[in-house]
């Protein structure tokens, strides 16, 4: 059920996949101090609810969100402004910890600069074909400070990453799909039921292994190879001794369908 507890993200639980909805839409749900603030602890919310297994990050109205209210942030943000330590980093770049379980973003109409970064520090990102990008912070005298210099060009390669970057220009869904920035593109009305039905995918797999994947591969990303592989070890003695394991051996041998409980 939703919860009304925030001004700018609505909260839903459906199962085991919580929605997270950006919730600003007079202002095209632009990041002001305030939801930047609440994203970081609806995620820090998410990585403790032990009943929440996935989310999905979604924008209410038209639009995902029309980036930065640079009118609203930048005179804190110059002051040295930084996430909140009480929540998750959505970014990754800020303080504060990482969220441990997977995030799917659904983004439609304008994704604009922290938007996009947004998509960036997610594991699984999907668009409407009406979706607008870009990342015009040379545009205003400032720098995608949100992890874009840092991701873009892991995922785009080098000149196309520093082709949107240094212009500021705007790209369409499908620049977005070749980029490698969303994995799917769709019509609007399809965004939140395929991204629920991919959620709930996900969250019917064992959740010790999920994470245990999101570590590794995270990890494998972010310190290389090398200090993901000594790491494997721990992980899969851990996931071999958990009940989930011995169910999945289970179901496996019974032909039918896991059931987890992420122990």
């Amino acid at each position: 059920m939703k919860h009304a507890s925030s001004s700018r993200v609505s909260r839903e639980l459906q199962g085991h996949v919580l929605l997270l909805g950006l919730d600003r839409v007079a202002k095209r749900n632009a990041f002001d101090l305030d939801l930047l603030n609440e994203l970081s602890l609806a995620y820090g919310e998410f990585d403790r609810n032990e009943n929440a297994r996935v989310a999905v990050v979604f924008g209410h109205g038209e639009h995902f969100t029309a980036g930065l209210d640079l009118i609203n942030v930048a005179h804190t943000m110059a002051q040295g402004w930084q996430a909140p330590l009480g929540g998750c980093d959505p970014w990754g770049v800020f303080a504060g910890p990482r969220v441990s379980k997977p995030v799917i973003v659904a983004a439609q109409g304008y994704c604009l600069t922290i938007g996009i970064e947004l998509m960036l520090a997610a594991d699984i990102n999907l668009c409407a074909s009406n979706t607008r990008f870009a990342q015009m912070e040379v545009q205003r005298g400032i720098f995608p400070f949100g992890g874009a210099t840092l991701r873009l060009h892991q995922i785009a390669g080098w000149g196309n990453a520093m082709r949107w970057l240094l212009t500021g220009d705007e790209f369409d869904a499908h620049e977005a799909l070749r980029l490698g920035l969303v994995q799917e593109v769709m019509a609007s009305e399809d965004l939140l039921p395929r991204a629920l039905t991919l959620a709930n995918r996900i969250a019917s797999q064992a959740p010790l292994g999920v994470q245990a994947t999101l570590m590794s591969a995270r990890q494998a990303r972010n310190e290389g190879e090398t200090a993901a592989a000594a790491g494997l070890p721990a992980l899969v003695e851990k996931l071999l001794n958990s009940e989930d394991a011995k169910e999945g051996v289970r179901a496996m041998l019974e032909k039918r369908p896991g059931v987890f409980k992420g122990v």
